[in-house]
């Protein structure tokens, strides 16, 4: 083996990742909303880049976007027309009382007990670790518990779900001590649905006991959630499908996207001046523009591309509903395009299209393949509105088993997947298995 130092050429490729790729990679990236936040803060970077807002044009919810017509008195009075903010969830609840009927040290503790609360309107603490913390009499504690429980949303200030259910079942009035009994005594094996267990020990039939369950499904498990303080939340499309008949049309959705120009008069200004430091800044600054030009030009080529491509793939999707999204990945757009999976995945992230049928993310239509006895494929999409229907249609005295499940999509919709499969599905749908939709009417 020759191990002897020298010196040889070789040639060869390599992307290098620069500072301009880096960033241009993170504009495709980029939604409308952030794309136009990343300009104004570049203007504050390069004196060389103007931002011009003149052409964004606020969004009024209350236009239809198909006729474009206002309703009548709403063009400037929709924004009045959004509930403003509702008070804290502190004072939803001490508005309820009489603050003068409580001592001080009384009201100190309702306020403590009212800040930790948690999201389904739960007591965090235990009495005796708020009475300690507080230093206080834990009977002053109970009573102030008491207090908090008797306010409304009813069950609100409870320990835990069990304790929220029987406030509920107690303030109004059921008066079923059978289901009282089942969840002071059986909670747990209720919730698993050990029923026979449950009816044997009480000495009742299996339909009362799936009486108190009807009766319990009424009853609200997070009381705390009617006092959520949620700002309503709008979703800005990027990019907008029309229809004309059979045909589709895209565009992207430019109105909130400010428009840069080049200040020119700055750069005459400075660029007559002999100082090399100035020179530089000048070069650096107007390559920077260059750059964010250009890549705000790739960006709109790319995300326009690929989603005319998706909206071609999917054309009986915006014909005819969700149910006829076909199996697409992200691999086949990029083939059919002839650019990188990942640039695919980089142009659909966190983007939201807005259709003739409703407003969807990007990422939505991006369906796994699922095999069935015929040549053609469906997506796992139809394969869970499948389930979903199937289950709403079942005999609840007889519910359909996962395998039943499988056996039936083969034979009447020739899809072919494992129980394991219609497992996982039925667990994203939030739908329960057999064995806890039995009903027992």
């Amino acid at each position: 083996m020759d191990l002897k130092a020298g010196l040889w050429q070789q040639q060869s490729l390599k992307l290098a990742m620069t500072q301009e790729l880096t960033q241009a990679i993170a504009l495709l990236q980029y939604s409308a909303q952030e794309l136009s936040s990343f300009l104004e803060n570049k203007a504050l970077e390069n004196p060389l880049l103007q931002v011009d807002n003149n052409n964004i044009q606020p969004i009024n919810p209350l236009i239809d976007r198909n006729r474009r017509k206002h309703t009548r008195n709403t063009e400037n009075e929709w924004i009045e027309q959004i509930a403003a903010k509702s008070s804290s969830i502190e004072d939803q609840l001490l508005n309820q009382l009489n603050l003068h009927k409580y001592s001080s040290i009384q009201l100190k503790i309702i306020k403590y007990l009212i800040q930790n609360l948690d999201v389904n309107g739960y007591l965090i603490p235990s009495p005796e670790e708020i009475a300690d913390k507080l230093g206080v009499q834990l009977e002053l504690v109970e009573e102030s518990i008491i207090v908090i429980q008797a306010l409304e949303p009813v069950g609100i200030g409870a320990k835990n779900l069990q304790e929220c259910l029987l406030i509920q079942i107690e303030r109004e009035n059921l008066k079923d001590d059978i289901a009282l009994s089942i969840l002071t005594h059986y909670f747990v094996p209720f919730a698993e649905k050990k029923w026979k267990l449950i009816a044997k020990e009480l000495n009742i039939p299996l339909q009362k006991v799936q009486e108190v369950f009807d009766t319990i499904q009424k009853l609200n498990p997070r009381p705390g959630a009617l006092l959520e303080q949620e700002s309503a939340s709008y979703i800005v499309p990027d990019a907008i499908v029309e229809r004309a008949g059979d045909q589709f049309s895209v565009r992207l959705c430019d109105d909130i996207i400010p428009k840069i120009s080049f200040n020119d008069q700055y750069y005459q200004k400075f660029s007559a001046e002999k100082d090399s430091q100035v020179g530089r800044f000048l070069q650096e600054k107007f390559q920077d523009y260059q750059w964010i030009q250009r890549s705000i030009e790739q960006r709109k080529e790319t995300l326009t591309r690929v989603t005319r491509k998706i909206v071609e793939k999917q054309t009986l999707f915006f014909q005819k509903g969700s149910e006829y999204l076909v199996p697409m990945t992200m691999k086949e757009i990029a083939s059919e395009l002839d650019i990188h999976e990942s640039t695919v995945s980089r142009a659909v992230k966190d983007k939201y299209i807005q259709t003739p049928v409703g407003t969807f993310s990007l990422k939505s239509f991006f369906t796994s393949t699922i095999q069935t006895v015929s040549n053609e494929n469906t997506s796992s999409s139809q394969v869970k509105n499948a389930i979903a229907d199937m289950i709403e249609k079942e005999n609840k005295q007889s519910p359909l088993s996962d395998q039943d499940i499988v056996e039936r999509l083969k034979s009447t919709q020739g899809i072919v997947v494992s129980r394991r499969t219609i497992a996982k599905y039925r667990d994203q749908l939030g739908i329960q298995s057999s064995s806890k939709r039995k009903r027992f009417d």
